[in-house]
């Protein structure tokens, strides 16, 4: 678990996992895997549909939960079972202690619960005098090595056989083999014994049914049945989150759950527990069941307006899955006991500020997680509110500070820039990129090379050079964003000059400025805030058919964030919704609206392949469009493993986390050189700079360029 007081020690310990060659090489093989299992298993299902129907059944449960624990609760009792309810993690183990204690238990088994790791239960069952075994095998073994979970569903999977090996050599005081079959022998030759000799199984539970008083729970292991069964005591801990009206509510989350977790259509056992069962070790001949119903918290979130949907969560762990930040550092550096993206909102709210501040930190708003998440939780979005909650606790950084303060102030922001053209000439070479690297820069940050700010910004040549179209198609006014207006202007020009040969009339209205993305990444609101009114007061939506912008970023910050920053003015929330509702980016509105084709096009020939940007591909739901283009282009589209993965930009995260934005760099341009292609293309002058200062640094010759420029170039004059 990551120890770190400030950022720059957390940063030490993020670069000790990234020398952990087994780990990264472990979470990469599980990444691609689980990417192409789950995309099988989901075959045939609306997933958008069916996660929707999920969302909108947990939070009705979640609102009506006094009813629906009342129900639970006489159904249960009804059935022999004693209820339980505690109101933080104290007085849960306080509760569990004394039934074990009553009961005259002095062994206990447990089955995998991350709700028992939340409350650290372990401990006080031992400062008791009781002895606990976990018998679910990656917990047994992080048990054994005094660890957390590293994932909330494989919970060592940091761990190598050979390391399992030793330790179960260690433990048995036999040389073990390292096959893993063999491994699995000896752990269920020394677990068997712990069965047996248990008073009280400890188990979580994946549902609470309202209506039957039953609890459902599912692995894939078979130790969880034994734990269940065999002792005469169960005790069943489950957050109060899991409580659901109906049978038909668990199974609806059941068809997504081990679909989510591993890509199984279905997990190796469910099992379903109602009523006080017969058990031949009790004397009663009947087993003495428990459940707890731990709240710490959660009814507290139930009551926000944004972290109500937290609850929704069904701890499937997919959010670390697919997260590219989580495959390199592994649960112990992207979490504090809940890892993944999920984790570093319930580390904020289950175990303080102190544990979580470095991590929220640590995201580099891909928004992987937010498209997998089985409960269609926002989760980029409340992890940045939770940095943003901290830092106004704590105070805000001073560059945090600064650049908000800039950002807020357009024609500072410009003149800065603009002096920037003149200051950079010192160290600027002829192909566009700086020499060397300024000083505010550590040797860290040389595993790319920076861009120069151009001579002219876009908004200068557009003063010059705005066409003028007569009875045109459609009416747009183009967005460019910070880096297309001063650092790569020739791409913004590339998309002017197509439109205007399709007949598009075009404005540039002078008020806008940044997006204001990067402020919100860190966490600056207020500057969020005042940078959005800015763009919204510059813009009237209603002359346009469409506002396009050729940052893939900003067309999903502004679609989607802008009405959200702007939510507590009721007149500024009107005007955001209509200019959200025009938003499109470039690819869309040339392939999908103007629909080119490829007739109109000289055909380049040569190999091309594709970056997808992350807010193209998950923030915006664009995946054919760009493609398309490129083969309308005449270019023979090479694809790209991995394509759609972050390529480690990240805005301010690279700035932040140079080591990791490194690395994901790394793997993008090794994938991206196996393809053989002369030509890499994508949709965000964000992943360009990083895309081609890497390339830079590599000495490749290999050009990356924005779809825009490819179609300026192919087009027939």
């Amino acid at each position: 678990m990551q120890k770190a007081h400030d950022l720059k020690e957390y940063r030490e310990e993020l670069r000790e996992s990234l020398d952990n060659d087994f780990l990264r090489t472990t979470l990469d093989n599980f990444a691609v895997a689980y990417r192409a299992g789950r995309a099988n298993a989901f075959k045939g299902i609306d997933v958008k549909g069916l996660i929707g129907e999920i969302a909108a059944s947990k939070d009705a449960a979640a609102a009506d939960f006094d009813r629906l624990y009342a129900e639970f609760k006489a159904n249960a009792e009804a059935a022999g079972v004693h209820v339980h309810f505690a109101h933080d993690a104290d007085e849960a183990n306080k509760i569990i202690t004394k039934i074990a204690r009553d009961a005259e238990c002095k062994k206990i088994v447990k089955s995998k619960s991350m709700t028992a790791e939340e409350i650290l239960l372990n401990h006080d069952l031992e400062a008791a005098g009781i002895e606990v075994t976990e018998t679910d095998l990656g917990e047994w073994i992080i048990q054994l090595r005094h660890e957390g979970p590293s994932h909330m569903v494989m919970p060592a999977i940091h761990l190598s056989r050979f390391q399992v090996g030793d330790l179960f050599t260690e433990v048995t005081g036999k040389k073990q083999d390292t096959e893993i079959e063999k491994l699995v022998k000896v752990a269920r030759r020394e677990l068997r014994s712990k069965y047996i000799e248990a008073d009280m199984g400890i188990s979580g539970a994946n549902f609470a049914i309202a209506e039957t008083g039953g609890i459902g729970i599912v692995t894939n292991e078979g130790n969880a049945r034994l734990v269940t069964t065999l002792p005469r005591v169960h005790v069943a801990l489950m957050g109060i989150d899991k409580l659901l009206p109906t049978l038909h509510d668990a199974l609806r989350i059941l068809k997504v759950l081990p679909r989510n977790a591993t890509g199984q259509q279905i997990t190796s056992y469910v099992t379903w527990i109602t009523g006080a069962n017969e058990c031949l070790a009790a004397e009663d001949g009947k087993k003495e069941i428990h459940y707890v119903f731990l709240d710490n918290g959660r009814s507290e979130l139930v009551k926000d307006p944004l972290f109500s949907q937290v609850n929704r969560c069904v701890r499937c762990g997919a959010c670390a899955n697919v997260c590219p930040v989580y495959r390199l550092v592994g649960g112990h550096k992207m979490g504090h006991i809940y890892i993944g993206a999920i984790g570093l909102i319930l580390t904020y709210f289950f175990h303080g500020k102190e544990k979580a501040k470095n991590l929220v930190q640590n995201c580099i708003n891909c928004e992987a997680c937010k498209d997998v998440c089985a409960g269609g939780i926002d989760l980029p979005r409340l992890i940045k509110t939770i940095h943003a909650r901290i830092m106004e606790e704590d105070g805000h950084p001073l560059p945090s500070v600064l650049l908000g303060q800039v950002l807020r102030n357009r024609k500072l922001f410009h003149g800065l820039l603009r002096a920037a053209k003149w200051g950079q000439r010192p160290v600027a070479e002829k192909d566009g990129f700086i020499r060397h690297l300024p000083m505010i820069f550590s040797k860290e940050h040389s595993f790319r090379a920076l861009p120069t700010i151009a001579e002219k910004p876009f908004r200068d040549w557009w003063q010059q050079n705005a066409p003028r179209v007569e009875n045109p198609k459609y009416r747009v006014a183009l967005f460019s964003g910070c880096v297309q207006d001063f650092v790569y202007p020739e791409q913004m020009q590339s998309a002017v000059r197509l439109f205007e040969a399709e007949g598009v009339s075009m404005d540039y209205p002078m008020g806008q400025t940044c997006c204001g993305l990067p402020v919100q990444m860190m966490g600056e609101m207020k500057a969020s805030h005042d940078v959005a009114a800015q763009n919204l007061a510059a813009f009237d939506p209603s002359k346009y058919d469409y506002i396009i912008t050729l940052c893939a970023s900003c067309a999903a910050h502004l679609k989607h964030n802008y009405p959200k920053l702007v939510m507590g003015k009721p007149s500024l929330k009107l005007r955001a919704d209509d200019f959200s509702a025009k938003i499109m980016d470039y690819s869309s509105f040339v392939n999908d609206v103007l629909k080119v084709k490829a007739d109109e096009f000289k055909g380049s020939g040569g190999k091309a392949t594709y970056h997808a940007p992350c807010h193209l591909c998950r923030g915006l739901d664009v995946h054919e469009a760009p493609r398309e283009l490129l083969a309308k282009a005449g270019k023979e589209y090479v694809p790209c493993a991995e394509e759609e993965v972050c390529c480690g930009f990240g805005g301010t995260f690279s700035m932040k986390f140079p080591e990791l934005s490194a690395e994901l760099l790394r793997k993008k341009l090794d994938n991206v050189e196996a393809t053989g292609a002369s030509e890499l293309y994508t949709d965000c002058p964000g992943c360009i700079m990083q895309l081609r200062g890497g390339l830079k640094r590599r000495g490749s010759s290999i050009k990356v360029r924005h779809v825009a420029e490819l179609l300026d170039d192919s087009k027939k004059k």
